[in-house]
């Protein structure tokens, strides 16, 4: 073969030939066994580490989740409190301001008022006994309590113990609590 005839055979593809050079850099020798197991160990080190650091974030977030969820309860619990606390002081407030009213009602009652007046009177009354009022009315002869009676009027008596006279005015409890106390007249 002729030197054109060669060229043209080594330049056909999948024709024999010299191989041609890398274009990369030589490949580097591997590195002896110590360090490449040294190498794998520092990198398995570092992410153990990072995971650490990973696992410290996420229960940082954890315990801060929790505690504002704590404190979301404890506000929205504190809310609601406060709010029937108000409704308890409004509805105290009004029954308060409704006690010249029973007061009323009842001198009328007393004086001969007729049946539409009784009928408001009770109508009022169960109403109110409904929604937590309670009449103190001690009776004649029970002893005098001094946290739930106002004695205005003393009468003597043979040396015992004080009890009750006479009522003058009844005295009501809203929902446990003193509203009013009941004015009575004491003997002793």
């Amino acid at each position: 073969m002729s030197d054109p005839d060669l060229r043209a055979a080594l330049t056909r593809p999948g024709a024999p030939g010299p191989e041609p050079a890398s274009a990369g850099p030589p490949p580097s020798p591997e590195p002896p066994e110590g360090e490449g197991l040294a190498e794998a160990e520092a990198a398995v080190e570092s992410d153990l580490i990072a995971l650490e650091v990973l696992q410290r974030e996420r229960d940082d977030y954890l315990d801060t989740l929790r505690r504002l969820q704590a404190d979301f309860d404890n506000f929205r619990k504190r809310t609601l409190k406060q709010q029937s606390d108000l409704l308890e002081r409004a509805a105290r407030g009004l029954v308060e301001k409704l006690l010249p009213v029973l007061d009323a009602a009842d001198l009328a009652v007393a004086h001969g008022g007729g049946e539409a007046v009784v009928q408001v009177a009770g109508l009022l009354m169960d109403t109110l006994m409904k929604e937590g009022l309670e009449g103190i009315d001690p009776e004649v002869g029970d002893p005098f309590d001094p946290t739930v009676h106002e004695a205005v009027a003393h009468e003597p008596g043979d040396g015992g113990a004080q009890v009750v006279a006479g009522l003058m005015r009844p005295g009501y409890r809203w929902k446990g609590e003193l509203l009013r106390p009941a004015m009575v007249q004491v003997r002793g």
